[in-house]
């Protein structure tokens, strides 16, 4: 019975996460809801390493192209989303698949968080704004050290709305869990050996590059009306592409860094995956399949 059940796949940036999900998708009955913090926007579809129309292979995908890039989405707004979706499909009799790599996403709806929706303290901002990127991020490591652990501490935007978050609250966010979600869940983790998703992480770069197919979307995300300033806020490859489109950095340079970058991103998802000793770590589709499998009678 697939009842309230629900099967989450989760890892580093360029694991194979959705690859993955397709084919437990095809295998289970399913339909898949994402969970990147990044995919949810549109026009955004190389960088944030969108599936595409023919990789969905029919299976119906959710979450994708739900915002607008000029405007920030929260994870308040994502939650709701997100049940709704899942909620959804179960009623279908359908195998829900939460399928992602942001932490915080995945958080808000296997646990059921309570996340306060604080609104914004411009003079706070302001003042924080004023300090070293390297400052900040100390005083969140400080203040709140599960989220210093899962944010881009490249992304300035991020780091002071989380410090702006625990200075309103007084302490840093609650994981309160919520009763109404009643998910069973499966959660599975890919793990790979670090040489390995160094590597992977080089050819998927490699990948976006090709004939400047990355270059091109951030020129277009621009033209249309994202401002270098927001660009930069999107984080990584999207901050990265906007400093050389600017002439801040040289292409090697964006190169170099994106590659270092989501390596040192992949480490810090690691880090947050880790402290759940309910993910169940898989090495391959066989592993996940036979998981599922027993998940699901």
């Amino acid at each position: 019975m697939i009842q309230n059940k629900l099967i989450v796949i989760l890892g580093p940036t360029a694991s194979g996460k959705t690859d993955l999900s397709i084919k437990l998708a095809k295998k289970f009955n399913g339909e898949i809801v994402s969970a990147d913090s990044r995919q949810i926007y549109k026009g955004m579809d190389i960088g944030s390493g969108k599936v595409t129309k023919k990789e969905m292979a029919g299976i119906p995908h959710y979450l994708l192209d739900v915002a607008n890039p000029k405007n920030r989405f929260s994870v308040v707004q994502y939650q709701k989303l997100a049940l709704k979706a899942i909620k959804n499909i179960q009623k279908r009799n359908k195998l829900p698949i939460l399928v992602g790599g942001t932490g915080f996403y995945i958080q808000s709806v296997v646990d059921g968080i309570i996340i306060p929706e604080v609104t914004p303290n411009w003079a706070l901002r302001a003042k924080l704004e004023k300090l070293p990127l390297p400052e900040l991020v100390k005083q969140l490591a400080k203040l709140d050290p599960v989220r210093a652990g899962n944010i881009d501490q490249n992304n300035p935007r991020r780091v002071v709305r989380a410090l702006e978050v625990v200075h309103t609250l007084g302490r840093p966010v609650p994981t309160l869990r919520s009763k109404e979600n009643g998910f069973n869940s499966l959660q599975l983790g890919i793990t790979k050996p670090p040489e390995e998703l160094k590597k992977l992480i080089h050819r998927r770069l490699q990948k976006r590059l090709k004939n400047n197919a990355m270059i091109n979307e951030v020129k277009k995300l621009h033209k249309n009306g994202v401002s270098w300033k927001r660009l930069e806020e999107l984080g990584l490859e999207y901050r990265l592409v906007a400093q050389h489109l600017q002439y801040e950095i040289s292409k090697k340079e964006m190169m170099n860094a994106i590659q270092l970058e989501s390596e040192h991103y992949a480490k810090r998802q690691m880090t947050w995956f880790k402290r759940d000793k309910k993910i169940k770590w898989i090495k391959n589709y066989k592993q996940a399949e036979i998981l599922a499998k027993n998940f699901l009678k």
